[in-house]
């Protein structure tokens, strides 16, 4: 069957994850019994009707007392982790991109931390009015984003916010951006081509390894630069970044590159 081809493959990932972070099957059996209860009780509802613990038990195919506890059981949360991310990552795409942080060259100018055109102005700005530019600049310099000089000022380091690694940041990015490209793929799979979501791929399986230095490379930096493109069109419709920016609704969008590489031998002799 293709999808427990797919899922095995997913599951995969998920117990080298898992397994690294020194998870064990029952912790995460525990989890995925929770998302089962949850999804359920959210999204198969019957019109009109109020979902209860024997539906769930029956779309699940978990006992009712196992629903009922998963019922009981506060939701996890990554809120701080997310929140950290999300603040670093719209203050950076502010200053390399609003013109009142740059230089005489268009550039990330070196901002003094408080004051008119300021690192806290820019925080305020872009990063929300109610996060402390200290808590920013601390996170921006813990992941080597941003540094202070000698005379105090903030200088920008990076192109973009990278957590470090294994870090509660990086592991809400984890959730955060496969979820969402499950997400994505599974409405591909409602939708067909015609009506879904952008979703694309190159790639190529016989591949000297000397070119991929360079093939890397270039999906960095082609990558960085559609990002900025698009992050500037997408920062003139938020209403966040642009208070002008008129319309219904509130949706989230997101656009992601990544780049991947792996031994074909490896992974073919392992089956």
């Amino acid at each position: 069957m293709a999808l427990e081809v797919a899922l095995d493959r997913i599951f995969q990932a998920l117990a080298r994850v898992c397994l690294r972070h020194g998870l064990s099957y029952e912790a995460t059996a525990e989890i995925a019994k929770r998302a089962f209860v949850d999804v359920a009780r959210r999204e198969f509802t019957i019109p009109g009707r109020k979902q209860s613990a024997s539906r769930i038990a029956l779309l699940t195919g978990l006992h009712r007392k196992d629903v009922g506890r998963m019922l009981a059981l506060a939701q996890p949360s990554d809120a701080d982790a997310s929140a950290r991310v999300a603040y670093a990552e719209r203050v950076i795409a502010g200053w390399r991109r609003d013109r009142d942080f740059a230089d005489g060259r268009g550039r990330p100018a070196v901002l003094a931390f408080e004051g008119t055109a300021s690192f806290a102005e820019l925080v305020k700005r872009h990063g929300g009015r109610d996060v402390p530019a200290r808590a920013v600049l601390d996170e921006l310099e813990r992941v080597g984003a941003a540094e202070r000089t000698r005379d105090g000022r903030v200088r920008l380091t990076a192109s973009a916010y990278v957590p470090a690694k294994a870090s509660a940041e990086s592991i809400a990015i984890l959730g955060e951006d496969v979820a969402d490209l499950i997400d994505t793929i599974e409405r591909n799979l409602q939708t067909g081509p015609e009506g879904g979501l952008f979703q694309r791929r190159v790639s190529y399986d016989n591949l000297p390894i000397e070119a991929i230095d360079a093939i890397h490379a270039q999906a960095r930096k082609d990558g960085q630069a559609l990002l900025e493109a698009l992050d500037r069109s997408m920062a003139r419709a938020d209403r966040d970044s642009n208070p002008a920016s008129r319309g219904t609704g509130r949706r989230r969008a997101k656009v992601g590159v990544y780049f991947f590489t792996d031994d074909v031998d490896e992974q073919e002799s392992d089956k």
